[in-house]
């Protein structure tokens, strides 16, 4: 291509001196007079000659060198264009008055007609539309404050839905007037009937776009009809804030939208720009009194906010930009004014773009939040009979949400953070997702993520079918045996479940777990060398665990402590004694298990009774007390007739007699205390005496007191 060109160029150099040889052809184009030198032995050789002087050498291009990139060159390039575009702006606002001076003095004083049926025209269209829009906003606002002043107090969607019905009126205003403006440019004013000029259009374009803006901040806002405000603002920053918010986008809005335009096609691009620069410097005047009006407000605000969230890190934060929230924005505002003196065509739709995004992903950010904020604060409340199916599952539900709830916000922030960046060009967040690398780090993210909140609800499912298998009030009432083994399953699924979670969510993430599994291998391994007696303890519980020798809730003797058994590990073993005291014993200690409440039990009764007691009365009123004893409630535990073997002993003071209650397994003693307190009132009524020793006093024995016995 650059050897087509450079040829073209050569020839172009030889036509002059060609043509005068070539005189006979004066209408030749350069296409015809290349064909003829090319057939020309003696032109292509001069042709050729021409080329080579014009381009010594091979005809092939120096190779570019590679562009500068480097932070420095770049920092310099944006500073050069900066500083060229803050010249032009204000080389345009220093000659707006020359150029404006020149065109009054040569353009406008010839088209003074012209700008007369300007005036007329815009006159028109601006007495009708905004005239229109006074007449029919008096009417829409009657008619709106009778469908708002019924709804206060009412429920928020009669709230929603008159708001809307306002809304809809003052749109319709809007619409009308527009139109009506349309009606009168079309067929009213210096121009034919059926037409308009372009500046009229300018007006109602910009009339429409304003007012349905200042429509929208109304409809945030109420400040005329708090009885359908749907945020929670006071009337008094509900009129500050609509009042200021009206004035900035009318002023904006018509400047850019109809003044600007028109001054660049009546007098100059650069009386467009003055007035532009002028409305811009102005708005951002505006922006830091109002931010400066309101500094102690906010400041306020932020701090009641972090005082109710217990100044918790997020508290903290917000006190921190309550403190300094005022000059971050006169800073953002003066930047803004920078970048539109510098490049407005460029950095300032990108700035203002990037704002408005940041901007909605700050208010999704906080939606969400204050939504699962709401509701880690409000609570869990399960309907009544999964409570009674499950008591624990609440309570266990309560513990896990507010950590999840947690990670949630923390991920909402990084998206939103990550959202800012990727607005304002920090870094191409969403490029780096759709490469591979990025794909591959954001799937094992996400499948990290996702196998631990697997792991979890497995955690509270299986816990809840344990927790339900062992609720006495619904189903079947479980067995000491079902409790022991259904507790170490909760554990062991437990611990099990942690381990492997944690493991495959590493493995997910990119960690290699090979060398975790040999090292927790090698430090078991030392564990069981070093930890005899753990080592112990495991395998002794695991047998007892095995024989059946022991459950939740039995009586047991082990290690010389005897109590109730409270809860079984593999490890070791919970009981509590008579007096409440909690005993934890290792089975490496226990050497011997005596359990009271396994198959049936027996109440032991020995009585001791005086050797002038008769046998037989003695064993009747024994007899006579279990009947007794048959007659009460406890008869419904007692599985056998009153075992009465009789006479068991004979010692030097009583006769000893033993009788068995048979019951169930570990109810022996309560019906062995009634039997004991009614035996006890037999022998008192019947004169059955036990053996008390008696002492008496023998004369002449100097004193001294003899123990005669007892009877």
């Amino acid at each position: 291509m650059r050897f087509l060109v450079l040829l073209f160029a050569t020839l172009f150099l030889l036509l002059p001196a060609h043509a005068q040889t070539t005189s006979a052809e004066p209408t030749a184009t350069p296409a015809d007079e290349l064909i003829r030198i090319l057939e020309d032995d003696s032109a292509r050789a001069e042709l050729i000659e021409r080329l080579r002087q014009a381009a010594p050498g091979e005809v092939t291009a120096a190779p570019e060198a590679p562009p500068d990139l480097s932070i420095a060159r770049q920092l310099a390039e944006y500073t050069r264009s900066v500083a060229q575009g803050a010249s032009q702006t204000v080389r345009a606002v220093g000659g707006v008055f020359t150029n404006m001076r020149d065109a009054f003095n040569g353009t406008l004083n010839a088209d003074l007609g012209m700008l007369r049926d300007l005036a007329v025209n815009l006159g028109i269209v601006l007495v009708g539309l905004f005239g229109s829009f006074f007449l029919l906003s008096l009417l829409a606002g009657r008619l709106s404050a009778r469908i708002a002043t019924p709804l206060a107090g009412r429920s928020l969607l009669a709230r929603i839905v008159g708001l809307g019905l306002v809304l809809l009126i003052d749109a319709a205003t809007i619409i009308i007037a527009w139109a009506l403006g349309y009606v009168l440019a079309l067929n009213a004013g210096t121009m034919p009937s059926g037409q308009m000029g372009i500046n009229q259009t300018l007006l109602l374009n910009a009339f429409l776009v304003v007012e349905l803006s200042k429509l929208a901040v109304r409809a945030v806002l109420a400040p005329r009809y708090p009885s359908i405000r749907i945020l929670p603002v006071s009337d008094d920053n509900s009129a500050y804030w609509s009042f200021w918010a009206a004035r900035i986008i009318s002023l904006l809005g018509y400047t850019f939208m109809f003044v600007a335009p028109m001054l660049n096609g009546t007098i100059g691009p650069a009386a467009g720009a003055a007035v532009q620069v002028l409305v811009m410097a102005t708005a951002v005047t505006i922006g830091i009194i109002i931010v400066l009006q309101n500094r102690d407000d906010v400041r306020n605000w932020l701090a009641e906010i972090a005082a109710r969230r217990g100044q918790d890190g997020a508290g903290r934060i917000l006190v921190i930009v309550g403190r300094h929230w005022h000059e971050l924005v006169i800073i953002y505002l003066l930047a803004l004014l920078v970048v539109w003196f510098a490049n407005p065509d460029e950095a300032l739709p990108f700035m203002l773009g990037a704002t408005a995004q940041s901007l909605i992903a700050i208010a999704v950010g906080v939606l969400i939040t204050s939504f699962v904020g709401r509701f880690v604060t409000a609570g869990l409340s399960l309907p009544e009979d999964v409570r009674k199916r499950l008591p624990l599952l609440e309570g266990r539900l309560r513990a896990f949400v507010p950590g999840v709830m947690t990670v949630v916000i923390w991920v909402v922030v990084a998206g939103v953070i990550i959202a800012i960046g990727q607005a304002w060009a920090l870094f191409d967040f969403a490029g780096w997702v759709a490469s591979d690398e990025g794909l591959a780090v954001a799937g094992s993210v996400v499948s990290a993520a996702l196998i631990v909140l697997v792991a979890i609800v497995l955690h509270v499912v299986v816990a809840s079918w344990v927790e339900y298998r062992l609720n006495t009030t619904v189903g079947k009432v479980p067995t000491p045996r079902e409790k022991t083994l259904l507790n170490l399953f909760k554990n062991a699924f437990t611990i099990a479940l942690a381990i492997f979670g944690l493991m495959l969510a590493l493995a997910q993430i990119g960690v290699n777990i090979a060398p975790l599994l040999a090292g927790a291998g090698v430090v078991g391994l030392a564990i069981g060398f070093g930890a005899q007696k753990l080592v112990q303890d495991i395998i002794t519980g695991i047998f007892i665990q095995f024989e059946n020798v022991m459950n939740e809730g039995d009586v047991v003797e082990v290690a010389g402590r005897s109590g109730v058994v409270e809860k079984l590990t593999i490890r070791s073993v919970t009981i509590r004694d008579m007096s409440g005291t909690i005993h934890l014993i290792p089975f490496s200690s226990v050497d011997q298990v005596s359990n009271m409440v396994r198959g049936f039990s027996f109440y032991v009764a020995e009585v001791e009774v005086a050797y002038d007691s008769d046998i037989e009365v003695v064993k009747q009123t024994m007899r006579d007390a279990f009947t007794l004893l048959m007659e009460t409630e406890h008869n419904k535990v007692i599985l056998d007739d009153l075992d009465l073997p009789g006479l068991i002993a004979l010692t030097p003071s009583s006769m000893k007699l033993r009788a068995r209650i048979k019951t169930l397994a570990g109810k022996q003693w309560g019906p062995g205390r009634f039997y004991s307190e009614t035996l006890k009132r037999l022998f008192a009524e019947r004169d059955i005496r036990t053996p008390t020793p008696r002492v008496s006093y023998v004369p002449g024995a100097a004193g001294h007191l003899t123990d005669e016995g007892s009877g």
